[in-house]
């Protein structure tokens, strides 16, 4: 497993980098915030260890940036910041654990060992995912994507995209729809299917060429797709 170190104590990080090979760990060092930006970005990592007080770039701004980019790597924040609100701090900013310096290196590792583990666990059951063209729906967290762009959906409204996506270049019927999202029987003087549809026209359409949402004069609705 490669390792990014961020550490611009030399001594601290000669020591983390030595034992760190030891245990048979790559690791890969970089002393400032500047670096270490653009290497996390330069590959995949199997975890980041990072200090929070660095030249440039602070350790916090580098945990904003990383999950700002989507990138999910383990975190592991190695700071002399031991401090509650400093640990609540980088916790509510991404970072997946907090190690105070001076630390024991045997809980170093032990915790290197856990987050590798609860990674490689969480991605073997990734959260399940409707495709649509450049559309994504993700069913567990409740995230809505088009062009790697989140859109905001209100629960109603994520229902139904998911009843969609699920019966994708299936046209399917106002009341059935109503039936499924509301949990009603179909209402002949009800529009709440007709205006939920246009929020997400205006939600999934409106900025794309694309408009995958389509209307079927007489039958109902469906999203139309080649993927």
């Amino acid at each position: 497993m490669e390792l990014l170190l961020v550490e611009d104590n030399r001594r601290i990080s000669e020591f983390m980098v030595k034992g760190l090979e030891e245990c048979g760990f790559s690791v890969v060092l970089a002393e400032n915030g500047t670096d270490a930006r653009s290497l996390i970005t330069q590959r995949e990592w199997g975890l980041i260890l990072l200090d929070i007080m660095l030249p440039d770039l602070d350790g916090i701004t580098l945990l904003q940036y990383t999950r700002y980019k989507k990138i999910n790597t383990p975190i592991l924040v190695v700071s002399a910041l031991g401090e509650p609100d400093d640990k609540v701090k980088a916790l509510d900013y991404g970072a997946d654990d907090y190690l105070a310096k001076p630390f024991h290196f045997k809980e170093l590792v032990a915790r290197i060992h856990a987050l590798t583990r609860r990674s490689k666990f969480n991605n073997e059951v990734q959260d399940k995912a409707l495709v649509a063209d450049d559309l994504k729906l993700y069913i567990d967290s409740h995230v809505v994507e088009r062009g790697g762009v989140e859109i905001k959906l209100t629960l109603q409204e994520f229902k139904l995209l998911q009843l969609l996506m699920e019966n994708k270049n299936k046209v399917l019927p106002r009341p059935q729809i109503l039936n499924t999202v509301w949990g009603i029987d179909y209402d002949t003087n009800t529009n709440v299917v007709d205006v939920y549809i246009s929020y997400l026209r205006n939600k999934i359409d409106s900025m794309s060429q694309n408009k995958l949402i389509q209307t079927v004069k007489g039958r109902g609705y469906l999203i139309r797709t080649q993927a």
